[in-house]
């Protein structure tokens, strides 16, 4: 039964399993779960029963394929700038009416400074062909919000969640050579190919953690076992899927009404023009940080080049590990002419989508014309 199953992530069996399952399984497995057993040493039975078990007690919010969506969409990390009176509606609409926007936060500064004023910040995807800025004046014009910034990634350095794994880490740890760099470029798909991918990302329910879980997922593509195989296995080599990944409630009280993390920082650094793949390599071989972008937030960020994220549940830890990266950078000849924490309040989180199918469909129940909105 369920219930007898423990669900906190505290559990040492769950730790074992979630150390591997939140971000260990690189690209596509053909046999995800049985990966998780064999790396945490935990019977495949088990893997199934407990994962199964999180994810119904709303530890794990969510099981899913990640894609890597920099490379099938346009996308950005936007700032917006909303009237307090509407900022909680702006969150709301958001978060609840727009499929294309990912990670919602509000986000508040310990040092005022002009970009303070961008309190709402979330994540879009845009599918091909449409335009990520008219995209934006729709929601602005929805959300009342007075003016936002687009600031698209030019390199990544660091995606893995891996909030387990990262409890009790040492400021300063780090790997012992730079983080590797991902360029962002987008690819094309044919029909088939997105009639496999759409299914291949689609969220696990509970009872769809089995152990052959993409068997249902090639028949509701529409195609034989090793016709969705040989497409995933060839999404892989596009860089086009990232993990196969289990997802902790990690803003929110979990089971037991313990939380993951309590601290969400946003970094930013402003290296030297030129430096910027040297700075975004050094902060991302930091185990700490979850993502680390090359992003250009112009003068009213302080012309920021570097940004990153780190999770952790005090927030003067959080502050040691960056102070820890200040002081790497300053050692490796990097000099950050400014730098700020952005930290996130209330904050929810859902993948974006990035089928243009989808976004016509919105698009019309919006009453807007697809046509529109093309780039």
């Amino acid at each position: 039964m369920t219930n007898t199953i423990p669900t906190t992530f505290t559990d040492p069996i769950n730790a074992r399993i979630l150390a591997v399952s939140e971000d260990r399984l690189e690209g596509f497995q053909r046999d995800p779960l049985g990966e998780i057993s064999r790396q945490s040493g935990v019977e495949v039975s088990d893997v199934i029963a407990r994962i199964r078990a999180m994810l119904r007690a709303g530890t794990i919010r969510r099981v899913r394929q990640t894609l890597l969506a920099t490379n099938l969409a346009q996308g950005a990390l936007v700032a917006w700038q909303v009237p307090q009176a509407k900022l909680d509606a702006a969150f709301d609409y958001m978060f609840q009416r727009d499929p294309f926007s990912g990670h919602v936060v509000v986000r508040t500064t310990d040092v005022a400074t002009a970009g303070a004023k961008y309190r709402l910040w979330t994540t879009l995807k845009v599918p091909q062909g449409f335009s990520m800025t008219r995209h934006c004046e729709v929601l602005a014009r929805q959300t009342g919000a007075e003016r936002f910034l687009l600031l698209p990634a030019k390199k990544l350095f660091t995606l893995g969640v891996g909030h387990v794994r990262r409890r009790g880490l040492e400021p300063g740890s780090r790997a012992e050579v730079a983080a590797d760099v991902t360029d962002v470029t987008v690819v094309t798909l044919n029909e088939l190919e997105w009639r496999v991918l759409v299914a291949l990302k689609r969220e696990f329910a509970p009872e769809e953690i089995v152990p052959q879980p993409w068997d249902a997922r090639a028949k509701e593509a529409g195609v034989p076992l090793e016709t969705f195989f040989a497409i995933a296995g060839d999404f892989n080599s596009r860089k086009i899927v990232g993990r196969f990944s289990t997802f902790l409630e990690h803003v929110k009280a979990a089971a037991g009404g313990e939380r993951v993390t309590r601290f969400n920082a946003l970094f930013h650094w402003a290296v030297p023009p030129g430096r910027e793949m040297d700075a975004g390599r050094e902060v991302g071989r930091h185990h700490i940080m979850t993502h680390a972008y090359w992003r250009e937030g112009g003068p009213e960020f302080h012309h920021v080049n570097i940004m990153g994220v780190a999770h952790g549940t005090d927030k003067q830890v959080l502050l040691a590990h960056k102070a820890a990266i200040d002081q790497h950078l300053a050692e490796a000849g990097i000099p950050a002419a400014y730098t700020n924490v952005f930290w996130g309040g209330r904050s929810e989180i859902k993948p974006s989508e990035i089928s243009p199918f989808t976004y016509r469909d919105w698009c019309k129940c919006a009453g807007i014309d697809p046509e529109s909105m093309r780039e």
